[in-house]
């Protein structure tokens, strides 16, 4: 892991988690990232359907700076680990019925999570894990599958 880390807040409540990222093993991915949150972002976050404990962050137009098709398979695995931060991209008409791209970031809160979506496993790039204030965030993670959409914001913990 690196010294680089990332914050990502829900915004409406007291929930902060801190990204140690996985630069060793995803330094494309880690590096790609780091730079397109130069500014944070504020996104609202869904609860994943397929994935388990899994929150959703699709990367605004604006973090969009970067070919994602750029970024190599790294640090793969469709079985995360609690705490595990990926980087999920898809492109127009990859699957029917979503004739979108997703520019996905996701985040598992707790153990037993697997990648398997309508098009079976999807191997995708783990970039780090949350290292600090994973128990109060975990549980904030919680109530999107029970409330619904909550905003986060996520960026730079330091340069």
């Amino acid at each position: 892991m690196s010294n680089r880390k990332l914050y990502v807040d829900f915004v409406d409540r007291n929930a902060r988690g801190i990204i140690s990222l996985y630069e060793d093993n995803a330094p494309v991915t880690c590096k790609t990232l780091w730079e397109a949150l130069a500014k944070p972002i504020r996104v609202p976050t869904i609860h994943a359907m397929f994935a388990g404990p899994e929150i959703m962050i699709g990367l605004p137009p604006e973090a969009q700076t970067f070919d994602p098709l750029s970024i190599p398979n790294e640090n793969q695995t469709c079985f995360p680990e609690a705490g595990e931060c990926l980087w999920f991209y898809q492109g127009k008409n990859a699957m029917k019925g979503l004739p979108d791209e997703l520019w996905e970031l996701g985040i598992f809160y707790s153990p037993g999570a697997r990648i398997h979506g309508p098009l079976g496993w999807t191997p995708c790039n783990m970039f780090g894990r949350i290292t600090e204030g994973l128990e109060e965030f975990a549980a904030a993670c919680g109530t999107t599958r029970t409330e619904g959409i909550k905003t986060i914001e996520i960026g730079r913990l330091n340069s």
